[in-house]
């Protein structure tokens, strides 16, 4: 509240300073760090007292700051949008022109729309931004504040402002309030001319905005400040769009021709800076990229410009996506990408929106480079043909409908939601796409016409802004102009012209008037009808003319003809007369002229005038090409005769000037003379030196006239031109000459114009378009950058005298926005203006006051529909483009009745030349008929045939001697030249050859190129082979892995054969139990299962063990992460300089004399490679050439052929045919012809030879001229007379022969032209190849020349390699040997291990086969045996005996052997000590025993006894093995010491070599711009102390200092969580104990209660066999197999019963269809019988006979009612025994 009553009591002190903020504002660049800080934007007065307060109190001048830039400030719209310019001192009003209405779109711009909120749509429309509501289609508008147009506008998030980004020189952008549109905020200093896109923040803080050519300008605006927070150039090329990501502001993306670009805002020591990087395409090839989102990750998927989806990752593609069988994502490039509720919408040129999904794309991941990951999209939606989508916005109340700009002009509404209730496309608004072609108004109400290449025709009421009617046709509208009213009174034709060169004449009515007379209910106020179409052209129409009288209508086209036609009901064609160039508009002269002609102004500088076709002279019946007479004026270009005669005038006032300033000092010098004498005798006269003037500027004059744009009369035989490029900025004043014609034979002469008229401000801004009000006293006219300039005039002044003040306003896009036509309503009130951006402009010429009541309750009245209108017949039109134009018709018909005499002609011939063959036969027959002495044979007709070949073998043995001859010198030669070839060209794989183009400079030359010496293949072979045995070496390395994969195999074959050991052995004790079978099975079965059981538990047991096992110590370290924190600490966090004192060089980069002599023999290998294609490339090129030089030399030929057709007038110049430079093929210089050895010939002859040889030559010379000038005399002399002879004889063609010679005659001027056109577009082709591969050429020798210096530095690092081979040998060899000694003891230790890991699986498996055999015993004696506790002692007794190996010893010496047996058996004293069975007596079996039970027992003892002695003995080698594996391991760790030193060794050397190579120089070519090594702000002279860096791996060590507070972040939060999770954990472990301790007292409470006592649940389950539990369980058996074959009996039963059961239903069912039928007859009986009832018969017989048929009808009846009884009872019968009464079979019919 304070700070708006501080603004009121601003605004009362001064209200004219209020809004001047933005002429006080301040912008300072702060040293270069790309910050830009802006003054306060306050009012004059409180600006003061800042200024003189600014170094006392910062504080108060924020207060201030803040307080004008608060959110309630704004700028006064009047003050910042742009004003017409008027002339000073000019009494015109500004408000000449008013705007009213918008009735284009430019849908061609890349992003136009914007919904500021539900119901408004917001577009930029040339130098103004539309507001349009959606449903009421009212406008609102703004103007831009330059006058140069309107680059962008974006909404903000908030939806409360809109930024509006224009165009012109230091544009602005301007922040506007909404609704109030108030400006808000303004940024100044964005860019040097235009901004092409901007975008706001996800919050609305910030606005990026980018420019447009010639800066490319980013710029980073705190937008309510006004101040640039960071800014840089974008690129060097068109960017089209930049934003914000959406998870990160400081993150920003931008796009544009051909490159993607990638920003961040980076803190650097100079403050905050941008840095982009840019994205690498890779083998992707290079596209646009219209169309981008960032995703939350990072990533950003783009389009292209063949349709696919390009996902990026750092900078690079990481993968591109298609659709299914490598179909394109879209037809067409991808314009935009919306990420939107998890889901990825794609908006496509071909129309389509598709939604994919998002998770998918974001983890899709390329097998390889080339490849392409297909999916599928889960939804789309094609909006219709001919769409092509380019912006989408959404409507913020509704999550699913969104707004859609088409380009090919309209606006859609699209429902997204893709379910069963989703609406289909709306289309919200329709208008023109592209350029606006013709335009017109009617001459008797406010309705206008349009027409464009968007093949509609529209009808607009310009007064109620109202579409009236669209209608679409074949082609695309270039011309309209609507019909005078003289013409048609209703004012209802407009006739318009179409691209194809048809003329169609509309017709606009009223339907509403034919309702009641056709029947229709639904009618528009506007209809359009086609009355007639016609083709006067083959290109298109550019202008149409109604003659003033309305008599004569007038078509003009590119195809450089005039066509006319008879108006009236039906256009009659009249004829056409052919102009020198392609028309670009038609203007009839007025009225008030004598006579009427017509003003055809042609776009290559001709003028034409023609008089009216005279009907009466006309004759049409062969072509409508007409004689009229024509004046011709071709345009020559003055300007430059214009400004040197200005200058010599400007040079002459100059002059002048100072020739009376030299007069009045005379002057004065002679006056002060006479006053004192004495003084002017001292003085001296100083002459004045003349300065030399400059050379005035030099007339120039265009080789080729610009183009005219438009023109009018001004009197009769002169008119007025605008012509466009240099003789823009004048109006040229031209008139013809007297003579007609003049110039149609002579192209070369031009006529100059006899005035001219000099445009203010038009030096480079053409007038395009020129309009006379209807008074004549307002001249509007159209400008290049879309302005609508009007000059007020003198009453009827055509000569624009009195145009000197004018009123100018930017309307359409100053760019692209040129205005193609202007037009003004019948009443003059109405100004409109359509422009190539497609945007049409209404304005009223009325003041604003005047308008409301002028437009108050108008509309336009739109004409009535003629009587006859319904009953016409709908005219027909031509909808093929190929159709033929009306005198092509008309020489088609006249061609054919040629080409039909022509036949018959040709027929006549033919049977003429058939009578002479039948004739020449005849002559044959009686030729054969004659005697043999008188026929004629061919060898009459031959000579001697013997002389022929006498002479022929003559010369042959000639040839033979003279070769036979030479023979030794020949061969002699030959060697020597062989030799010199092997020496010097053998060697040689591509010569020196130069290809020069055809028709410039430019030329391109081969490699010399030699092939690769036999010391490089040495070198390569050597080299392969060293790379083999390195292979082997690092195979031998990886042995220790395999071996100890090995051994872990072993291990687990070893544990797989105990568990067979252990099941063989307990099957083995199962089978030895003496029971019955089936008893046998049973426990087997049980045994088993409890077997299963055991394992079971064993098996969690081992879980239980091996999970302890594997709970590390305290002081553990994983291996994984101790590798990674080594590596981290020797590559991450900074950069290793070579040139560092402790650089330690990586294993894997280290170097020495044979890697590098490897890459040296690469190099040079890759440098042969790039010249030889190079070179081969070169030599097809030559060979092109000569191809190209004989199809020339063919088609020279062709023309010379064709032009001996033509009259010498008409030869065109021929081509000379191109000949190949002598250094295009050097080969030739090797290749010995004859002409070769004759000149070498002439130069060894003496000189007197010579000489005398030039002698003759010169006098053959001679003699040949007289010779030729003698031929070339006969030749002239037969020419003349062959010339007089047709004089003599003058025979006049025939009317057919003169058109097969006209027809004859065009056919070779067209042949000659295209031929020549052939041979220009070979020689042209062939230049263009040559200079792309020239150009490629000067790539590869940049790239050679790095090669070369790559190449020396190669060479000197080898050659000091060599110096530290031998030492580095020396080491590196006691490196492997401690390395190979180190591998081999740690093979050793790990088979040792092995062994020792096998003998304790041993010890495991003695142990488990020594609880088997106990489970064995245990499950032998059974339950409640009374021997058990006997039996158990005599199992585990330990007795005395020897040992099987032994065993043949103690046979032989008994008494030697016993000390010994004593010591080495397996009985000890600790066994006796800890046994309990020294009574026990196991000689003899118990009585009760049973014996086999008791035999079972021994054995199992003995069995027991062989485990325990084998278990001793793997024991004792299981401790001889550790002792040697200890052994083992304390040799590695010397091993290991000796290792370490040898490599430390190594990297002293190593390092030593590495600061050698450190001082040696390298090459590096940099840029300028690449140098950054700046000191006091300039660059140093010495570069020593520099650092050559790549600009991506100090951004990676920037972007690691981030990276590396961030991780550290995370790795303390981990802690932290990891701290809360081990309390966790330790609170979990207490309540699981306390819940364990809970389940053992309720598990001991179960036992208790069960069992009295505690038992073993394990032995439970292993000895769980019951004898009478398993006999009564047999028992069950028994009695279940009797139980179940009963009841499979009585299943048998019933099945029988239902058989029984389904048969007496079949045959219930017959019995039915039987009772049945007989009720259909008992039904026809009785028929029959009422109908015999009511006959009267006469006979009596008869009724006696029907008496007795009707008694035995009755009884029958009877009969069958018992049957059906019958049948009843035996129904409810069946149906009480359950049985289904099937329904019985429906008889036929009765026929």
């Amino acid at each position: 509240m304070e700070q708006e009553e501080e603004m009121k009591d601003i605004k009362d002190d001064d209200a004219t300073t209020e809004t001047r903020a933005s002429d006080d504002l301040d912008y300072d660049l702060q040293d270069g760090s790309e910050m830009l800080e802006y003054g306060t934007a306050v009012p004059t007065e409180i600006g003061e007292e800042v200024a003189e307060e600014k170094g006392a109190d910062e504080e108060t001048s924020k207060k201030q700051l803040e307080r004008v830039l608060s959110d309630n400030f704004f700028y006064e719209y009047a003050d910042v949008c742009s004003k017409p310019f008027i002339t000073p001192d000019s009494e015109i009003p500004e408000d000449l022109l008013t705007f009213l209405y918008s009735f284009g779109y430019d849908c061609t711009r890349r992003v136009n729309i914007q919904l500021i909120d539900e119901q408004t749509i917001v577009f930029v429309a040339g130098n103004m931004v539309i507001l349009v509501d959606i449903k009421t289609k009212e406008q609102r508008h703004i103007r831009s504040s330059s006058g140069g147009g309107i680059g962008i506008v974006m909404v903000h998030p908030s939806g409360n402002y809109f930024a509006v980004g224009e165009k012109g020189i230091n544009p602005n952008i301007i922040i506007y309030e909404y609704p109030s549109l108030r400006p808000h905020r303004i940024m100044r200093g964005g860019t040097k001319e235009a901004y092409a896109f901007a975008d706001f923040n996800s919050s609305g803080s910030l606005l990026a905005s980018v420019g447009g050519h010639p800066d490319y300008m980013l710029t980073i605006w705190n937008w309510k400040q006004e101040k640039i927070v960071l800014r840089s150039k974008a690129f060097s090329q068109d960017v089209y769009r930049v934003t914000f990501s959406p998870e990160n502001d400081e993150q920003l993306t931008t796009s544009g021709t051909g490159h993607i670009r990638f920003w961040k805002m980076v803190e650097t020591f100079t403050g905050l800076k941008l840095q982009g990087e840019l994205g690498r395409f890779g083998k992707t090839a290079l596209t646009d990229v219209d169309g981008y989102v960032e995703l939350p990750d990072g990533k950003v998927v783009s389009g292209s410009e063949w349709g696919n989806m390009l996902l990026w990752d750092g900078g690079l593609i990481k993968v591109e996506l298609c659709r299914r069988d490598g179909k394109p994502c879209h037809h067409g490039p991808i314009n935009q990408f919306v990420l939107d509720e998890g889901e990825l919408i794609t908006v496509g040129a071909d129309g389509c929106v598709r939604v994919w999904d998002f998770e998918t794309i974001d983890t899709a991941e390329s097998i390889d480079e080339d490849s392409l990951i297909e999916m599928e999209p889960m939804n789309e939606l094609n909006v219709g043909r001919n769409v092509n989508l380019q912006f989408m916005v959404k409507f913020k109340d509704s999550n699913f409908i969104w707004c859609a700009q088409d380009a090919s002009g309209r606006i859609w509404k699209l429902d997204l939601s893709f379910s069963n209730i989703t609406q289909d496309p709306e289309c919200l608004f329709s208008f023109h796409s592209g350029a606006i072609q013709g335009m017109g108004l009617s001459p008797l109400t406010y309705l206008m016409a349009t027409t464009a290449l968007d093949r509609t025709v529209r009808i607009y009421d310009f007064v109620q802004n109202n579409t009236m009617a669209i209608v679409k046709y074949s082609q695309g509208g270039t011309a309209l102009v609507w019909a005078p009213l003289v013409l048609y009174p209703k004012g209802n034709m407009i006739a318009v012209g179409f691209e194809d060169g048809v003329v169609r004449i509309l017709e606009v009515y009223n339907p509403k008037g034919l309702a009641h007379v056709a029947g229709r209910t639904e009618v528009g106020e506007v209809e359009i009808r086609l009355k007639q179409a016609l083709k006067p052209h083959t290109a298109a129409v550019t202008a149409i003319a109604y003659e003033h009288s309305g008599e004569m209508l007038a078509t003009g086209s590119k195809d450089h003809t005039v066509f006319f036609f008879l108006t009236g009901n039906k256009y009659a064609p009249v004829g056409y007369i052919r102009v020198p160039g392609p028309v670009v508009s038609l203007e009839w002269s007025p009225p008030t002229h004598e006579t009427t002609v017509l003003l055809i102004f042609c776009e290559n500088g001709y003028v034409v005038q023609t008089a009216l076709p005279e009907l009466q002279e006309l004759d049409t019946t062969l072509t409508f090409e007409i004689p009229i007479p024509k004046k011709y004026f071709h345009f020559k270009s003055i300007r430059s005769s214009i400004e040197r005669n200005a200058e010599i005038m400007r040079r002459q006032e100059i002059k002048e000037q100072k020739e009376k300033e030299k007069q009045e000092r005379l002057q004065k010098k002679k006056e002060m003379a006479e006053e004192n004498p004495e003084l002017a005798t001292e003085e001296e006269e100083e002459e004045e030196e003349e300065e030399e003037e400059e050379p005035l500027p030099m007339i120039y004059v265009p080789p080729e006239p610009n183009a005219i744009l438009c023109g009018f009369y001004s009197n009769p035989g002169q008119f007025w031109l605008s012509v466009a490029d240099y003789d823009c900025g004048y109006l040229y004043h031209c008139k013809f000459s007297e003579v007609a014609g003049s110039h149609k034979d002579d192209p070369i002469k031009m006529d100059e114009p006899f005035a001219f008229l000099a445009v203010e401000d038009a030096a480079e801004n053409p007038i395009r378009q020129m309009v006379f009000n209807s008074e004549g006293n307002l001249l509007f006219c159209g400008m290049e950058n879309g302005a609508v300039r009007i000059y007020p005039l003198s009453f009827n002044d055509y000569d624009l005298k009195s145009m000197q003040i004018f009123w100018s306003l930017s309307v359409h896009d100053n760019d692209n926005g040129h205005i193609k036509q202007i037009c003004i309503s019948y009443d003059d009130q109405f100004l409109v203006t359509c422009g190539a951006d497609g945007n049409i402009f209404a304005f009223s010429i009325l003041p604003q006051e005047d308008i409301v009541e002028l437009i108050r309750g108008r509309q336009a009245r739109v004409p009535s529909p003629r009587r006859d209108l319904a009953t016409d017949k709908i005219a027909d039109d031509i909808d093929d483009p190929n159709a033929y134009s009306l005198e092509n018709a008309k020489k088609k018909a006249e061609m054919d009745l040629i080409l039909k005499l022509a036949e018959e002609k040709k027929a006549k011939k033919r049977h003429e030349l058939h009578d002479l063959q039948d004739e020449f036969r005849e002559l044959q027959i009686k030729n054969a008929e004659l005697p043999e002495h008188v026929q004629l044979k061919k060898e009459d007709f031959e000579l001697d045939r013997q002389i022929r070949e006498e002479v022929e073998r003559q010369i042959a043995d000639r040839i033979e001697f003279v070769y036979k001859e030479m023979a030794w010198e020949q061969e002699k030669y030959r060697i020597g030249l062989q030799k010199l070839q092997t020496r010097f060209r053998n060697a040689v794989e591509f010569d020196s050859i130069v290809v020069h183009c055809f028709e410039s400079d430019h030329k391109v030359s081969t490699y010399r190129v030699t092939t690769l010496s036999e010391k490089y293949h040495k070198l390569k072979i050597d080299m392969l082979r060293r790379s083999l045995i390195q292979t082997d070496q690092r195979s031998k390395d990886n042995l220790y892995k395999e071996s100890k994969s090995t051994g872990i195999d072993k291990g687990v074959a070893a544990h797989q054969d105990l568990e067979v050991d252990l099941l063989k052995d307990s099957q083995h004790a199962q089978t030895k139990m003496n029971v019955g079978m089936r008893q046998a099975d049973r426990l087997q079965n049980l045994m088993n299962k409890a077997e299963k059981a055991k394992n079971k538990i064993d098996q969690r047991k081992k879980e239980w063990k091996d999970l302890y096992m594997s709970r590390p110590d305290d002081n553990y370290e994983d291996p994984n992460d101790v590798a990674a924190i080594k590596e981290a600490q020797e590559n991450m966090g900074d950069f290793k300089l070579k040139t560092a004192a402790d650089y330690t060089v990586p294993e894997h980069l280290r170097i020495n004399a044979e890697k590098k002599r490897n890459q040296l023999i690469r190099l040079e290998e890759l440098i042969h490679e790039f010249k030889v294609e190079m070179s081969r490339k070169v030599v097809n090129l030559r060979d092109t050439k000569l191809d190209i030089i004989e199809q020339i030399t063919r088609l020279t030929e062709e023309l010379r052929s064709i032009q001996m057709k033509l009259d010498a007038s008409q030869h065109l110049p021929i081509p000379i045919v191109p000949s190949l430079y002598p250094d295009e093929v050097p080969e030739k210089l090797f290749q010995i012809d004859q002409e070769k050895l004759l000149e070498f010939r002439e130069e060894d002859s003496s000189s007197k030879k010579r000489k005398k040889m030039s002698e003759q030559l010169s006098d053959f010379g001679k003699s040949s001229e007289t010779a030729n000038a003698s031929e070339a005399s006969s030749v002239q002399q037969l020419e003349r007379n062959a010339t007089k002879s047709p004089v003599t004889e003058v025979i006049e063609p025939s009317q057919l022969e003169a058109e097969i010679q006209i027809i004859e005659e065009k056919t070779n001027l067209y042949l000659q032209t295209a031929v020549l056109n052939k041979i220009n577009d070979l020689i042209k082709n062939f230049d263009a190849e040559l200079r792309v591969i020239c150009h490629q050429k000067c790539k590869l020798d940049i790239a050679m020349k790095m090669a070369d210096l790559r190449h020396v530095t190669l060479f000197e690092e080898v050659l000091l390699l060599k110096e530290f081979e031998k030492s580095e040998d020396i080491l590196q060899e006691r490196v492997n040997q401690r390395t190979t000694d180190r591998l081999e003891t740690q093979i050793k230790s790990e088979e040792c291990l092995q062994q020792l890991e096998s003998k304790k699986r041993d010890v495991a498996k003695q142990q488990e086969k020594e609880k088997a055999l106990h489970a064995t015993f245990l499950m032998s004696l059974g339950e409640n045996n009374k021997h058990a506790d006997f039996l158990t002692k005599v199992f585990k007794k330990k007795i005395k005996r020897r040992r099987k190996s032994e065993a043949k010893i103690s046979a032989e010496s008994d008494e030697e052997s016993d000390e010994e047996s004593d010591e080495e058996s397996g009985y000890s004293d600790e066994d006796e000590s800890g046994s309990d069975d020294g009574g026990v007596d196991d000689s003899a079996c118990p009585e009760t025993c049973d014996p086999a039970l008791f035999e079972n027992t021994l054995q199992l003892r003995e069995k027991r006894l062989d485990i325990e002695e084998a278990l001793a003995e793997e024991k004792k080698v299981v401790e001889l093995l550790k002792k040697e594996y200890d052994m083992i391991a304390k040799k590695v760790k010397i091993i290991e010491g000796t290792v370490k030193s040898a490599k430390k060794d190594l990297e002293v050397l190593q390092r030593e070599k590495q600061q050698k190579l450190n001082e040696l120089y390298v090459v590096i070519p940099l840029k300028l711009h690449q140098v950054e090594y700046i000191v006091n702000g300039d660059m140093p002279s010495d570069l020593v102390l520099g650092l050559v860096f790549t600009n991506p791996a100090l951004t990676l060590l920037q972007k690691r200092i981030k990276e590396l507070q961030v991780e550290k972040d995370e790795q303390r939060e981990l802690y932290k969580e990891a701290r809360q999770k081990h309390v966790q954990l330790l609170q979990d472990k207490a309540g699981m104990e306390a819940e364990i301790a809970e389940l053992e007292e309720v598990c001991y409470q179960e036992m208790i209660r069960k069992f009295g006592r505690v038992v073993d649940l394990e032995a439970l389950q292993t000895l769980s066999v019951n004898m009478t539990l398993q006999e009564l369980k047999e028992k069950i058996d028994v009695n279940d197999t009797q139980f179940q074959r009963r009841v499979r009996r009585k299943d048998e039963k019933i099945t029988e019963l239902q058989t029984e059961l389904t048969d007496l239903t079949r045959q219930n069912t017959c019995r039915l269809d039987q009772m049945n039928t007989m009720t259909m007859e008992k039904r026809k009986i009785e028929t029959h019988l009422n109908n015999q009832q009511k006959k009267m018969g006469s006979d009596l017989q008869k009724q006696k006979a029907n008496l007795e048929e009707k008694q035995d009808l009755i009884q029958l009846v009877e009969r069958q009612a018992k049957e059906i009884n019958k049948l009843k009872d035996d129904i409810s019968l069946l149906t009480r025994k359950g049985g289904h009464i099937l329904p019985p079979s429906q008889p036929p019919l009765p026929q």
